[in-house]
């Protein structure tokens, strides 16, 4: 299951910085200039889940597995590009591909840092993507406009005239200034324009990027900011990448601790934004335990047993019988499958049985 989540933001204001911070895989050039990335990177990051270190600690397994998430660290976007400034159309094909958006803001001053958009302005800044991806989304919208009227205007085809009420309101909602996402559109009404993958239509985490003094408290930038994310619905992370950065360059486990005990930090904030992210792809985690190994699985939020199967092999979605099935807080309560059974703790489910978060499972399957 390959989601992918795309870093998108302005030039310099700390993408790379950020992909090569959370990135295990692979490592972004990081520069002082514009476009210093032109190809996006991809990384493969491991998702942080401490269910699965204390599943680990009780079944002392010989290798334990992550479940992991894409990472792209896009060019960077500037005003035009929708019209072909910068990368322009090259930006906005790249992000077209990924299913979340990570917007990083700069919400910090350093004169040694570029920046050419004037005085530091965390919601200009917001709304200079925002509205290329809108052109970008209304020059979509109107293209497949101008294919379906021809057919919405023959009495007998009721799906055309469907999708061309659909797009009509789409380009009203862009024209306005409002992207799609905020038109809350249903299932159905998201399949009249499922095959343009609307820039706009994509959910999205925003990073307030700040200096060193700002990483606990946030500042004037990042306070701006979260106000305006509120209003959409969404999250804003604060965070110091260089800082981040620093901490991931760090291969000693102790230098790694000593290093974030001086910066009073619990835990990275990576792994805050690695988990958000996650969880704004609507994706959830169950688990195989055993001796061989304690391993993490990414599904959908939803997923019945069969499905869920499917992720380790498509056999077992095709041979699926049943389910045996213990809740993760019933694992750790009881330490082991073997006490959970004798405890009447392991259920076995069927087919129509909805996977949860944290589940510990084992399938049974015919071939």
């Amino acid at each position: 299951m390959a989601l992918q989540a795309g870093i998108v933001g302005l030039p310099n204001v700390g993408k790379s910085t950020l992909f090569n911070a959370v990135s295990n895989s692979a490592k972004a050039q990081a520069s002082n200039y514009r476009f210093c990335t032109i190809e996006p990177n991809v990384g493969l990051v491991d998702v942080p889940d401490a269910r699965m270190d204390k599943l680990a600690e009780l079944v002392q397994p010989n290798r334990t597995v992550p479940t992991q998430i894409e990472i792209v660290d896009i060019a960077g976007l500037v005003k035009g590009a929708s019209k072909g400034e910068g990368l322009g159309n090259k930006f906005l094909g790249n992000i077209k591909e990924v299913d979340a958006i990570i917007h990083v803001i700069r919400c910090f001053e350093d004169e040694n840092v570029l920046r050419e958009e004037g005085a530091i302005n965390p919601i200009s800044d917001k709304e200079i993507i925002e509205t290329e991806l809108q052109l970008k989304d209304l020059e979509s919208v109107e293209k497949k406009m101008q294919r379906v009227e021809k057919m919405a205007r023959v009495g007998s085809d009721t799906k055309a005239k469907a999708e061309f009420d659909i797009l009509q309101k789409c380009k009203a909602t862009l024209e306005s200034g409002k992207s799609i996402h905020s038109m809350g559109l249903s299932k159905e009404d998201n399949a009249a324009v499922a095959d343009l993958f609307l820039l706009t239509d994509k959910p999205v985490l925003y990073v307030a990027n700040v200096d060193e003094a700002s990483m606990h408290t946030g500042n004037a930038f990042s306070d701006k900011l979260k106000a305006a994310a509120a209003a959409e619905g969404a999250e804003v992370i604060i965070m110091c990448n260089n800082i981040e950065a620093q901490i991931a360059e760090m291969d000693n486990a102790d230098d790694k601790q000593m290093f974030m005990e001086e910066y009073k930090m619990t835990e990275p904030a990576l792994n805050r934004l690695i988990r958000t992210t996650y969880k704004l792809l609507k994706l959830e985690t169950y688990f195989t335990a055993g001796v061989q190994e304690v391993r993490a699985w990414t599904i959908h939020n939803g997923w019945k047993a069969p499905q869920a199967a499917s992720v380790i092999h498509t056999d077992f979605e095709k041979g699926f019988i049943k389910a045996e099935v213990i809740a993760y807080e019933d694992f750790v309560k009881y330490g082991s499958e073997a006490a959970c059974r004798d405890n009447g703790r392991l259920r076995i489910e069927g087919k129509e049985y909805i996977v949860k978060d944290g589940d510990v499972m084992h399938f049974r399957f015919n071939v």
